[in-house]
């Protein structure tokens, strides 16, 4: 087993892939690309048959590298550590501090690999042996190590939580719904949520350590201490959920507050009426009950409505101007 120290200061115990492991893995990937370097190499002689000697061995070294360096590094890069013989023994490369490994990682431990496995892998072997890890050359200058992604059932089975009584989970609802989540940091969420989702990968004293650290910080901000029966971990599983569920009727609800605002959509009219009464069923051979009809009060007569009023009559036409008197250039009045 080794620890592991996250970025969030958080020690992840994950077991590490021993030599027999790992020396199956390697020749299964190394069926692989010697299958690979086949079938390109008799692709090249039949395609560059017309070919010199020269140019034709340039181009068998040529595949002969990529096999064997550029094919690794990219099946290491693009599956992030999974080549096909790890997927087959469930194992796994990551970096030293358990975060999936990048190009960088990958190519540094193929162009170390070169000397690992030059010499009938005899420094690698070596290497793996005296390394506390089990690592080789190349996860050493690559500042990376081999893990076992997937447990057997009976390792599983050590690290998954006991049950708990079904009254103790109900005499948490009350409890939960009250609690006062302000002071807890984003840190510790998201270690909670790391150690929640890598329990199965952990051993059982790793994970209850773990559990019973961040439940006793846990229970200090919010505090609401442990319920005395309940495993650390499930406590800190359903303050968890608490949160989540506090977030989602967070997001529900402006959600809903913003939907009338978006494209003038509007809350249907008969959203949030009172539902309407189902009618009785009607038995054969009788006559259907009638329902009861509210009686509407006797109104007063209506006034009667006076004739609408005549139009006003039109304004008189404007006179027109008179016509000066001939010879004097003046009007006379009008």
């Amino acid at each position: 087993m080794s620890e592991l120290v996250t970025g969030e200061a958080v020690v992840l115990g994950l077991r590490t892939a021993q030599l027999p492991s790992r020396a199956l893995a390697r020749l299964l990937d190394w069926v692989l690309y010697v299958v690979a370097y086949f079938v390109l190499s008799v692709g090249l002689m039949l395609g560059l048959s017309d070919l010199e000697m020269a140019a034709a061995v340039a181009f068998q070294i040529s595949v002969l590298v990529f096999c064997t360096v550029l094919l690794p590094v990219l099946v290491e890069t693009l599956s992030h550590g999974r080549s096909l013989g790890k997927v087959t023994l469930g194992l796994r490369v990551v970096r030293t501090d358990g975060g999936p490994i990048r190009f960088r990682h990958a190519l540094v431990r193929g162009l170390v690999g070169v000397i690992d496995f030059g010499l009938f892998a005899l420094p690698a072997v070596l290497s793996a042996l005296i390394s506390v890890q089990g690592r080789r050359l190349g996860d050493i200058f690559g500042g990376t190590m081999v893990v076992r992604e997937r447990l057997p059932q009976s390792a599983r089975d050590q690290g998954s939580v006991p049950p708990v009584p079904p009254q103790v989970m109900h005499a948490l609802g009350a409890d939960l719904v009250a609690l006062d989540l302000s002071a807890v940091p984003d840190r510790l969420w998201l270690s909670s949520r790391q150690v929640l989702g890598r329990m199965h990968e952990l051993d059982q004293p790793v994970a209850a350590g773990l559990g019973d650290r961040l439940a006793a910080e846990m229970a200090q901000r919010t505090g609401w201490p442990v319920p005395a029966g309940l495993p650390s971990l499930v406590y800190l599983g359903a303050v968890s959920m608490e949160r989540q569920r506090r977030e989602w009727e967070r997001a529900s609800a402006a959600a809903f507050a913003a939907y009338p605002a978006q494209g003038g959509h509007s809350v249907p009219a008969g959203y949030g009426a009172a539902p309407v009464q189902p009618a009785p069923p009607v038995e054969f051979g009788k006559p259907a009950p009638v329902p009861p009809t509210t009686p509407v009060p006797p109104t007063a007569p209506a006034a009667p409505v006076a004739p609408p009023a005549a139009p006003p009559a039109p304004a008189p036409a404007p006179a027109a101007p008179a016509e000066p008197a001939p010879g004097t250039g003046f009007a006379p009045p009008a």
